[in-house]
């Protein structure tokens, strides 16, 4: 259907579409994230489940992160002829009967299959969620409203593994991850009832090229910045499931699971992230978001168990930070360039998933070589990597009030 050329005046805090907009994207984030990566704190069961070897246990996140991955480099371009809210909707709703179905799989390779296609189910909220936020929010609340989605995604990602450690104690891992899965039913009955739909979106009329959002050094350093990020952030938690439930702590999935509510920390980095790039600029947040990160994964090198939740919290809160800021700085980025927002924001989060998959999986090789301290150095090598990339991002012109 035609659409006027004229646009509606962003949303505002305060106003009662900016709310309803803002519940439903935070309860899509959470579930995304709560189903993405539920199996984390379950791969000790699943090795003993399955009898496999732990770095086979972590294809159950990295397949499920790879289908996300590919499935946005479609999903991204094809929100700008389809739209945003309806593939927002059905992508919620999608993931959580995957998820389901995930919870009977009978056999090993069954389950795998059922992670990829929920990975791929999951690609509709991701690849157009900035853009819609960019669309329908108001210029001045654009950080704002980008870190209160990142934190739905901390919140999800806490849950999902808090939730999903305490019911594999009580009723094995297909009860955790049937669990899950119904949590996911809920977001998805939230984000259907509430999410406003698109105001300002409007319909590409012409053949939609991914070349713009490439040749941009920033969007570059961007997406550089969240394939490591999230790789060392993934790399840690993948490590730290086995070397909790491992000796000297013999912590059970729900005993372990307890330290994912350091992710509580992760939505409060993002969120305030968010307010001090509104205030002081992007381009002098990420870097105090990376130098957190490495202080964290530092710290976990310690034994006494309390200082390795320490650690972990600061990492969770630096990485969260950097996510939080770098993902909305993208499709900020794309349009001052000229356009491309779903483009840009879907080469992020192909990136994003992709060092998901690629760097955590390799944690269960690192562990199996070197324990924690071969984790600690992968994690660390890539956060590095990460903090030189925000860095070189100074030297590139602003298009935009970065």
């Amino acid at each position: 259907m035609h659409k006027s050329a004229a646009l509606e005046p962003g949303y505002l805090p305060g106003d009662p579409e900016y709310r309803r907009l803002s519940i439903a994207l935070f309860a899509a984030g959470l579930a995304t994230f709560a189903l993405l990566y539920s199996t984390q704190p379950l791969l000790p069961e699943l090795v003993d489940a399955f009898h496999v070897s732990p770095s086979q246990s972590a294809f159950t996140v990295s397949l499920a992160t790879l289908g996300l991955g590919i499935a946005l480099l479609i999903a991204g371009p094809a929100s700008e002829v389809i739209g945003r809210t309806t593939l927002i909707r059905w992508s919620v709703a999608a993931t959580s009967g995957f998820a389901l179905l995930s919870a009977v799989a009978p056999t090993w390779h069954t389950l795998l299959l059922l992670r990829g296609l929920q990975g791929v189910a999951m690609a509709g909220l991701p690849a157009v969620a900035m853009a819609y936020l960019r669309e329908e929010v108001h210029t001045d609340s654009h950080a704002r409203a980008s870190g209160l989605y990142i934190a739905g995604t901390a919140v999800g990602g806490m849950a999902g593994r808090l939730i999903a450690g305490g019911l594999a104690d009580i009723a094995g891992w297909r009860f955790a991850v049937g669990g899950i899965a119904m949590v996911g039913v809920v977001c998805a009955a939230l984000v259907w009832l509430l999410l406003p739909a698109s105001r300002n979106f409007r319909r590409s009329s012409g053949r939609v090229s991914i070349w713009p959002v490439l040749r941009d050094p920033a969007l570059l350093a961007l997406y550089g910045i969240a394939a490591t990020a999230v790789g060392a952030f993934v790399a840690v938690y993948n490590g730290a499931v086995f070397r909790l439930s491992g000796a000297p702590y013999h912590l059970s999935a729900g005993a372990a699971g307890l330290v994912f509510c350091v992710y509580l920390l992760g939505s409060a980095g993002s969120a305030t992230a968010g307010s001090l790039a509104d205030r002081f600029g992007r381009r002098a947040v990420v870097p105090v978001g990376c130098l957190i990160t490495l202080a964290g994964v530092a710290v976990t090198l310690a034994a006494p168990l309390p200082l390795i939740v320490l650690g972990l919290a600061l990492m969770t809160a630096g990485f969260f930070a950097v996510h939080g800021v770098a993902s909305g700085w993208v499709p900020a980025r794309a349009h001052a360039s000229g356009g491309g927002t779903g483009q840009a924001s879907s080469m992020y989060l192909f990136s994003f998933y992709l060092g998901s998959s690629v760097f955590g999986g390799l944690a269960g090789t690192a562990w199996s070589r070197a324990g924690w301290n071969g984790v600690a150095l992968e994690a660390g090598v890539l956060f590095l990597a990460t903090l030189v990339l925000a860095v070189l991002l100074k030297n590139v012109p602003s298009r935009v009030r970065n």
